[in-house]
């Protein structure tokens, strides 16, 4: 019966895995193709003959100053997530003060807000403050969006650090910015992975933000830049599979590094029962 029930989740998770990886397999295999043979077997996997046309065509529209653009836009937001969140999740979780529960609560209420109620008012903030149409316009609604879950996940991580490593290091005369950088934060390594690649992603994939913010076509990131392949009445499938497959890179890359230390930021970070 042991032998029938591993067959059995194995069958399961095959036939899992098989759903999962067909559309990212017909990416990946329709990039490959030219229009006419997408046009005459659109839905095989295997292409005919394998080209490169359409993975040059992209760069030639402008795919690499997207890219960039995106790079910047993400890497800024989420080194400035990391940071703050980790400032303001020290006193919250390792201090006790009046005020430390509201305020916690108060970051947690952040999470409930729905992004299409702020667009307005950030658009007409953006637009006053003479940001408008600039790459670092994203950077207040991705990092202000960001912080809620970050500060929640980073909070649940240090709280779960034995307090007397804090207290060891308060006998050696360390203050508190001492006891944060040198003591807490190489601790929450898992946590930080955690609120990383949740972030990378989110922001790498964001659009009505970018959408409503940038319309010059040299400020405009990835996810806005693909609808450059979308005609009036035709889409170039294959050159829009070719820029998924090249935006999907990154992403794929940081889960393949660091996909454990996620499972275990999750896990430290998960509330206590």
């Amino acid at each position: 019966m042991k032998l029938v029930n591993k067959s059995l989740l194995y069958l399961v998770a095959i036939i899992l895995l098989l759903f999962t990886s067909y559309p990212f397999l017909y990416m990946i295999s329709t990039s490959f193709k030219t229009m006419n043979e997408f046009f005459l077997n659109p839905f095989s996997i295997l292409p005919g003959s394998f080209t490169l046309e359409q993975f040059s065509s992209v760069f030639e529209m402008g795919l690499t100053n997207y890219f960039v653009n995106s790079i910047i836009i993400t890497v800024v937001s989420v080194v400035l997530v990391v940071f703050i969140s980790a400032l303001a999740s020290y006193p919250l979780s390792r201090m006790k003060f009046r005020l430390n529960r509201p305020l916690f609560i108060l970051f947690l209420i952040g999470m409930m807000i729905p992004i299409h109620a702020t667009l307005i008012p950030i658009f007409v903030m953006s637009n006053s403050l003479g940001f408008y149409d600039k790459l670092f316009s994203l950077l207040g609604p991705y990092v202000a969006f960001a912080l809620p879950i970050s500060i929640f996940i980073m909070t649940q991580f240090m709280q779960e650090i034995p307090v007397e490593l804090e207290e060891a290091a308060g006998m050696d005369g360390a203050g508190h910015w001492v006891i944060f950088s040198k003591v807490l934060f190489p601790n929450i390594v898992p946590a930080i992975s955690t609120v990383v690649i949740y972030n990378f992603v989110h922001i790498w994939n964001e659009f009505i933000f970018a959408l409503i913010l940038i319309t010059s076509p040299e400020n405009m990131t990835l996810p806005i830049g693909l609808q450059k392949f979308y005609g009036e009445f035709s889409v170039n499938v294959p050159g829009l599979m070719a820029a998924l497959t090249l935006a999907s890179v990154p992403v794929i890359l940081i889960f393949i590094i660091a996909q454990e230390k996620v499972v275990k930021g999750l896990a430290g970070g998960s509330v206590k029962g």
